[in-house]
């Protein structure tokens, strides 16, 4: 589906001397596709609304963990008019802080949409900077889709292009720049001041790779949230007329030349063709388990062979076979002591593979809280187990990780286990269940029931249903109606929150 009417820009470096006309900048393309008037295709509506039901899910999930009830506390002192709403209570925040703090709560479970390709990304990242921008802006539901498609294509395309994590950059670097062409369409500017905004944007969000390597902290959550919070900021600067460097990936001292493939590299960018619409978020996935999305068929596949292996005493070893991605980013190629640390911290642990499938062939089933509890991992048995395993790239798994064709794609891997009385019991799985290729895919029904699932205890029965009647009727909100794209709790849910530092605000 990429290359259909899909125009590829070939983006490299350009000496300051070099005649270069701003017509010819990516981030001038990218300024272009944001301001195309082209309308939303019923498909990419029917499922951005399935997106906006999957961060609300995952949002409530984590509304009391510390790091969001941190990001929640810092965008309730910035109460603003008309201003946005902020997940979790009422009343309206400056537009850039519940973008924050709605985007931590989001991420902060590692639980939404994932698109992977030269890249990483999670793509729902859009949806809490866009949304309060148009709360704020005092914008309709169809706008608010046209706005999310546009973040959603930027990212997309630029993910398939670009390979941030190969030159140590964080993947917010794409996050920024498509956030602030989504607020460009759905505020409806001129290409001049979106391109500002997209520079500026990527300008302030390009940061290493440290966040998701070594001690993972709180800040793997918060970073593509302040990406966000950028891409709010960078567009109200740019609507007051300040500018952006210039061109910002493509200059001699430029994100190409210095924190990506240098003077000499090369990028295709696939972007759409003027009046094709943006199609891009139904190549994207969400996630049935509350894990990095390498580890999905990993779970599920783990589930899948506990009965064949019996008594999980009896395992020698365990390989996993898989593409280079996930051998070195969540495997034993990365390195990394911590992914075998039973203190480790949950975004650590969310990052070793090797822990995820020991957990999952034990307890055949995977919990977003429970699954990650220092107990759990501390147990004995698990530990033992977690230990016998490591991974290993398979150039197969590699070629089908960056395959442009959906139907030959994979994030999975093959999974050789090996008993103490040598027997090996070897399976894979290419994708994992809830992928649209997978045995289980998600559909709005399931959607809605993961839901439902992460809201129980958390929002009441009543206001889950008001929250689902109003997402499921996104492009005909009217402005006033916008701000119902959000939930409440009581105060006794909030109270479960751990006690706060005092800040400075």
């Amino acid at each position: 589906m990429e290359d259909f009417q899909v125009k590829h820009h070939l983006v490299r470096t350009h000496r300051s001397a070099e005649r270069f006309p701003r017509a010819e900048h990516l981030a001038w393309r990218i300024a272009e596709v944001a301001t195309d008037e082209v309308e939303v295709a019923r498909e990419t509506e029917e499922m951005m609304i399935n997106r906006i039901i999957d961060n609300a899910a995952v949002a409530a999930a984590a509304l009391v963990r510390r790091p969001v009830a941190n990001a929640r506390a810092q965008a309730q002192t910035h109460p603003f008019t008309p201003g946005s709403t902020v997940f979790g209570v009422g009343n309206r925040y400056s537009p850039e802080w519940a973008a924050l703090a709605n985007g931590v709560a989001v991420r902060e479970l590692d639980f939404h949409d994932t698109f992977l390709a030269a890249e990483y990304s999670h793509p729902g990242d859009n949806i809490p900077p866009i949304l309060a921008v148009a709360q704020h802006a005092g914008r309709t539901g169809r706008e608010l889709i046209r706005g999310l498609a546009t973040g959603y294509e930027i990212q997309i395309d630029l993910v398939r292009a670009m390979c941030l994590h190969e030159h140590k950059i964080d993947h917010v670097a794409h996050l920024g720049p498509a956030a602030a062409a989504g607020i460009g369409t759905l505020l409806g500017l001129d290409t001049e001041t979106v391109y500002q905004a997209i520079g500026q944007a990527l300008h302030t969000t390009t940061a290493t790779r440290q966040s998701r390597k070594g001690e993972i902290s709180s800040w793997k959550a918060y970073a593509p949230a302040f990406a966000g919070k950028m891409a709010v900021e960078a567009v109200d600067r740019a609507l007051r007329g300040e500018g952006a460097p210039a061109p910002i990936w493509e200059g001699e001292d430029g994100v190409i030349a210095w924190l990506l493939g240098g003077p000499n590299a090369e990028y295709s960018v696939p972007l759409p063709s003027p009046g094709e619409p943006k199609r891009a978020i139904l190549d994207s996935y969400t996630k049935e388990h509350s894990a990095e999305y390498q580890s999905q068929a990993p779970i599920d596949l783990a589930r899948r062979m506990r009965e064949r292996v019996g008594d999980l005493d009896q395992i020698a070893s365990i390989v996993l076979y898989t593409s280079h991605h996930t051998h070195f980013v969540i495997g034993t190629g990365s390195g990394d002591p911590q992914k075998f640390d039973p203190d480790a911290s949950r975004e650590t642990l969310d990052h070793s593979v090797m822990y995820i499938f020991a957990v999952a062939l034990q307890d055949g089933t995977w919990h977003h809280e429970r699954s990650y509890a220092p107990e759990r991992a501390k147990r004995p048995d698990t530990v033992e187990l977690w230990r016998k395993i490591s991974t290993a790239e398979d150039p197969e798994w590699t070629r089908r990780y960056h395959s442009r064709d959906p139907a030959e794609k994979a994030f999975g891997a093959r999974a050789e286990i090996t008993l103490q009385n040598g027997e090996l019991i070897v399976d894979e799985l290419a994708v994992a269940d809830a992928h649209p290729l997978g045995a289980r895919p998600f559909a709005r029904e399931q959607y809605i029931a993961k839901f439902r699932t992460l809201s129980e205890g958390v929002i009441e029965e009543r206001e889950q249903d008001r929250f689902l009647e109003t997402a499921q009727r996104t492009a005909q909100l009217s402005a006033d109606e916008l701000s119902g794209l959000t939930f409440t709790v009581s105060e006794d849910v909030l109270a479960r929150a751990p006690r706060l530092s005092k800040g400075l605000f």
